[in-house]
C-alpha cells in the first residue's frame, strides 16, 4: 500500500486525501457574482463587506464604467498598487498627469497615451496590464484590445450612442448616478429590476452599481487619505 510520499510515474508525489468540495446545482448561480474576493479593493458593499474587482486575468476582460473621472482614477491607482501596469488612453492628459507622476513611488507604472496611439504592451502573468480608455462620449475602437492578462476599462461620462455596443461587449458594467432616461436605457440593456433602475438617478457620489446581466451589487468607494490628497473628494461630475 502506498503512503502519502509515494511517487506516481510522471505525476509526482501523492498528496494527502481529503473529501471533495461539492456544490449543489441549485447553488451554482450564487458563485457568479460580478465582484469577488481576488483583486483590487474598490470599496464596500451594502453590508459593509469589502468589494473586490479582479482585473488581472488570464483571459480577456472588458469593463465599462458610466461614471466620473474620480472613480476611474481611484481604480487606476489601486490597480497600480497591486503591481500591474496601467496604461491610460486619453484626450485630456493634464487631468491624468498628476496621478501618473504620483503612482508607483517613482516607478513608471502609469503611462499616458493619446487616443489611438497606445502601443502593444506585452502583457503577461508576471506583468499584467490595465488599459483605461478615457476617450469621451464616443470612444473609437481601440487599437489595443483586451487579451490574456490585459484588461480594458472604458470610461463613459454619460450614456452615449456608443453605450449599447460597449455594454454588450463588457463582462462587467459600472453605473454611477445618471438621469432617469439614462437609467431606463441602462436598465433595458443590462436587464435590471425596476427598483434598481429607480435608484440610479439618486446615487450619491462614490456609489457605483456594478452589474452583469445576471448579478448586481452597489459599492461605495471612499478615497484613502493619500487618494483624497491627490484626487480630491469623491465626485460624480468632473
Amino acid at each position: 500500500m502506498r503512503g502519502p510520499g509515494s511517487v506516481r510515474g510522471g505525476f509526482g508525489l501523492l498528496g494527502p486525501r481529503r473529501e471533495r468540495h461539492v456544490v449543489a446545482a441549485a447553488d451554482l448561480d450564487a458563485l457568479a457574482l460580478p465582484v469577488g474576493d481576488d483583486g483590487v479593493v474598490i470599496g464596500v458593499d451594502a453590508a459593509g463587506r469589502p468589494a473586490v474587482l479582479g482585473v488581472n486575468r488570464p483571459a480577456p476582460y472588458e469593463v465599462t464604467l458610466i461614471g466620473g473621472l474620480w472613480t476611474a482614477q481611484v481604480l487606476a491607482l489601486r490597480t497600480a498598487g497591486t503591481g500591474a501596469r496601467v496604461v491610460v488612453e486619453t484626450g485630456r492628459a493634464p487631468v491624468w498627469s498628476g496621478l501618473a507622476r504620483a503612482a508607483g513611488g517613482g516607478q513608471q507604472c502609469v503611462t499616458l497615451h493619446e487616443v489611438g496611439r497606445v502601443p502593444p504592451q506585452g502583457a503577461s502573468a508576471g506583468s499584467p496590464v490595465l488599459v483605461v480608455r478615457d476617450c469621451g462620449m464616443r470612444p473609437p475602437r481601440g487599437r489595443v484590445v483586451a487579451g490574456p492578462w490585459q484588461s480594458v476599462l472604458t470610461l463613459l461620462p454619460y450614456v452615449s450612442p456608443a453605450a449599447p455596443r460597449l455594454l454588450r461587449n463588457s463582462a462587467l458594467v459600472g453605473v454611477q448616478r445618471v438621469s432617469p432616461d439614462e437609467a431606463e436605457q441602462v436598465g433595458a440593456l443590462m436587464r435590471l429590476p425596476a427598483t434598481v433602475v429607480e435608484a440610479l438617478p439618486t446615487l450619491g457620489d462614490g456609489v457605483t452599481l456594478w452589474c452583469t446581466r445576471g448579478d448586481r451589487t452597489f459599492v461605495l468607494t471612499q478615497g484613502t487619505e493619500t487618494e483624497t490628497g491627490l484626487l480630491g473628494a469623491a465626485r460624480r461630475i468632473d
